[in-house]
This record gives structure tokens, sequence and C-alpha cells, in this order.
């Protein structure tokens, strides 16, 4: 038996993966793996391109893994940053993915984040990891959904340095109103944002906050934000 997973996992039937997806937490402040706080478990690795679960685009960058489910936390720990450390060496890794039948401390990398970790014939090693900071440039970004529309919004927030706790939104000075976030890694508003500019306030898994204006809901576009976490 190989010692990957296919990607064929990537087309599992929706029941399937809600089902999957039982022991994920519903808690918003970022799930079971706090910044800084090194964990330890176990890495094995599949056949990554750096979509999957978080609903990113591939980017050329494979330096990423697929998160155990418990530490998933419904997709609060997509595009986390975690190093890692195994019998051959070092590497960082961004989180793209979900591994459904991982285990709390498992994360499931690309063969080439595996590579430089350990020997691929061993197919599963003991590691360390750590989640860190992203080195990322410019500011926050927010991608619309593809069908976002006034009445019906999903925004995905891109470019952070930190995990996404909550994203918020509200029109002029009223109130802040909480966005739902789905386990695919998108906060949905099911009545949407409506027409015209809105504002957005972002708080990252340390409290940490960034306020931005976006002019108008998109489809399948992203705004460019003015602000990002340090």
């Amino acid at each position: 038996m190989r010692p990957f997973r296919s990607q064929s996992r990537f087309l599992l039937p929706l029941a399937a993966a809600l089902f999957a997806c039982g022991a994920c937490s519903d808690d918003p402040s970022g799930g079971g793996a706090p910044l800084g706080e090194e964990q330890d478990g176990i890495a094995t690795y599949y056949d990554a391109t750096g979509a999957g679960n978080c609903s990113f685009e591939p980017n050329g960058d494979l330096m990423v893994a697929a998160m155990n489910t418990p530490q998933y936390a419904a997709s609060a720990a997509c595009g986390q940053c975690v190093d890692i450390k195994g019998p051959k060496g070092n590497v960082r890794v961004r989180i793209v993915d979900r591994c459904p039948e991982c285990e709390s401390g498992h994360l499931d990398l690309s063969r080439e984040a595996f590579a430089k970790i350990a020997e691929m014939q061993a197919g599963r090693v003991n590691i360390t990891w750590t989640p860190v900071s992203c080195d990322v440039a410019g500011n926050l970004e927010y991608h619309f959904k593809n069908g976002s529309n006034p009445w019906w919004t999903a925004i995905q927030v891109r470019n952070h340095r930190l995990p996404i706790q909550k994203l918020e939104w509200r029109r002029g000075t009223g109130g802040w109103n909480n966005v739902p976030r789905e386990d695919y890694n998108y906060f949905v508003n099911g009545d949407g944002m409506g027409e015209g500019s809105f504002q957005v306030r972002v708080t990252a898994s340390d409290g940490q906050q960034v306020e931005d204006t976006i002019q108008r809901v998109l489809d399948d576009d992203t705004a460019e934000g003015a602000g990002q976490f340090r």
C-alpha cells in the first residue's frame, strides 16, 4: 500500500464530507493548535496541488499540508503556517486542506514538503510542529466566491499572517454583524451585504483586528484590503 492518500478524497460526496467533519470544532477562536504552542504528532504525504477543502487556488507553492480534522476546527486552521521538525530536517508549510481520517496531531504533507523532513520511503514519521505567523507581503485580501451578489455574499480572507477567528460586517455607523463561517473556508451571509460599499472587521486568532471598507460585492473576484496583522 502506498504511504500517501490519493487526491480523489477532494471528490467526496457532500454527505460523506459532512459526516467526516463530525469532529470539527465550532469554536470560533481557532480550534486546537494555538500560535506558538508545540504539538507532537506524525506526518504522512499525499499528492497535493495547493487546492483542497480550504478553497484556495493552486499558486505553484507546494509547501502545503492538510490539517487533521479536530485541529482543522471547521476551517479555522485554513491559511495557518506551521513549522515542522522531522527526522531529516525542518520545513514550513501552509494549511490548505483537511485530512478527514487524521487524528489530532497528524499532518498530511505534500510530497515536496515531506521530502524535506524525512526519506520518502518512510511514509509515516514522528514530528513536532508549531503554528507560527506567516511571512506574507502586503495587506489582507477579500475574495468573493463565484455566485456572490448583493443578496447572497460569500467572502474568503486571504494573505493573512495569522489564522482568522471571525469576520463581521456593517454599513455606515451601524452595529457589527457576525458572518457565519462554513467548513470550506468562506464567511457566508445568506441575506447578502446589499448594494454599494460596506465595512468588514476581521479578527485574528490572537485578537488583533483589521477594519476595511469594500466598495461593492464582487463575483469571483478579489478586493485588496488596507491593513495586515502584526
